[in-house]
């Protein structure tokens, strides 16, 4: 089964029952190189289910020394693509490298991506 990394509103519960139909177990982890930035939500859904109207979003840095804590919870593939439809336009999924050597998805600033992804 596929990782997914969240450092946002993945990890809320909440959120993780109306996109998934479960809570999720997972833990810490860090994404390398990406800084953490906020982003205005314009998806009355998205807001409803978060409950926030600004989400953090990383930006890609490849700067290996950037960190950004979140956790890192084993989704299927149906999943996945819940969590593809609950993220908003602003945001795209990439493999990306995290601290603990692991492989996973994690979306981030559509318009900061890694290089070919």
């Amino acid at each position: 089964m596929p990782y997914l990394f969240s450092y946002g509103t993945l990890q809320q519960e909440n959120v993780q029952i109306a996109t998934f139909h479960r809570r999720l177990a997972g833990h810490a982890d860090e994404l390398l190189g990406f800084e953490q930035l906020i982003v205005k939500i314009d998806d009355l859904e998205v807001v409803a289910t978060s409950g926030k109207t600004h989400h953090p979003i990383v930006k890609f840095t490849g700067n290996q020394g950037d960190r950004v804590p979140g956790t890192v919870f084993e989704l299927t593939e149906a999943e996945i693509a819940n969590a593809d439809i609950y993220e908003v336009a602003a945001y795209k999924r990439v493999d990306a490298s995290l601290a603990s050597g692991l492989r996973a998805w994690v979306y981030v600033d559509v318009h900061h991506a890694p290089p070919g992804q």
